[in-house]
């Protein structure tokens, strides 16, 4: 049985994940850096990319723990987009095995990582609608089948999880903001009145929504009023996250659509959960567990086969890239 060695390192998750061809995963180590960029407010580059150096070889060790390399069909690994210098960690390691070991290489695009991890719930059905949403990116990615990307919305200024951990950060919670305005949420209402992004088409805008919260607190702050922050994190997100569900919405208007899912770290809040649940009721929905929401090797090795299927290898001096369409890769 096929088996792929799979690495994740785009940001600041040092993972490493053996799964088999029947998408059982074997092993999979995930140690995260999110206590440590707390101190910060926010991931700095050069310590994730330090911890990814310090980490990397005991993460793969202990994936590979009870199994040989001989076992191994292939080596993945994050090409991009990512972080530059965490990136160059990962694929450093995942060439240094390719090359010991005389196995392939494959390097395979993030965002496909976490569309086609839900295959881990059963099989996609085409035509698909992907809402990527994490806090580097927030796109409408529309698939006619596994092997064609058509991106139909993105966001024209901060991704999603960018605008919680801002927001969170002006009402005075710690990094990641994500997790907690959603928890705060569930104990407050939205009853301040925040401005619904205006973008036309299926792009999305969350940084006028930003300043609008920030104005908000400013105001009453002047007018020596108490912000109820339970309240400004519900009146955040109930804004954004219907932005989200709107334009998701208006594509099922417009195309063909047989199963619609959501990807990346957001996908893990509850409320989007929810919303989605309650409105898309008449074609496949697909949720993905919370432990596969976040970045992880597991989702680098799904996508792997995909590239294996077609024998698309990358070369050892394959160049990592922070910024790389999934639409092409050339």
């Amino acid at each position: 049985m096929r088996k792929i060695l799979a690495i994740e390192t785009s940001c600041d998750e040092t993972a490493c994940a053996l799964i088999n061809e029947e998408l059982k995963i074997e092993t999979s180590i995930v140690t995260s850096q999110i206590d440590v960029h707390a101190r910060f407010g926010g991931v700095i580059p050069e310590v994730a990319s330090r911890m990814h150096v310090e980490q990397i070889s005991t993460i793969v060790s202990a994936a590979l723990e009870g199994h040989s390399m001989d076992e191994v069909t292939a080596i993945a690994y994050t090409i991009g987009p990512g972080l530059i210098g965490s990136l160059h960690v990962g694929a450093a390691a995942a060439k240094t095995l390719a090359f010991f070991y005389d196995k392939p290489l494959i390097g395979v695009h993030h965002l496909k990582g976490h569309i086609f991890v839900n295959e881990l719930l059963g099989p996609l059905e085409y035509p698909l609608l992907a809402l990527v949403v994490s806090g580097g990116h927030t796109e409408l990615v529309y698939l006619k089948d596994e092997d064609s990307f058509e991106i139909l919305g993105t966001t024209l200024d901060d991704a999603i999880g960018e605008a919680y951990d801002k927001v969170a950060r002006i009402i005075g919670l710690e990094y990641p903001g994500g997790p907690k305005i959603d928890k705060l949420a569930k104990e407050g209402k939205p009853i301040y009145h925040l401005p619904t992004p205006k973008v036309k088409g299926l792009d999305f805008s969350f940084s006028g929504l930003k300043n609008a919260t920030l104005q908000t607190v400013e105001r009453m702050r002047r007018e020596g009023k108490e912000v109820d922050i339970a309240d400004l994190a519900s009146s955040f997100q109930e804004v954004a996250l219907h932005h989200l569900l709107d334009k998701t919405l208006k594509v099922l208007e417009e195309k063909e659509v047989r199963h619609v899912l959501i990807a990346g770290g957001v996908a893990a809040n509850s409320r989007l959960r929810e919303l989605m649940s309650e409105h898309i009721k008449d074609r496949k929905l697909t949720l993905p567990p919370l432990k596969y929401c976040t970045d992880n090797a597991v989702m680098i090795g799904v996508a792997a086969f995909k590239e294996l299927k077609h024998k698309r290898f990358v070369p050892l001096d394959a160049p990592s890239r922070s910024s790389l369409s999934i639409v092409s890769e050339d």
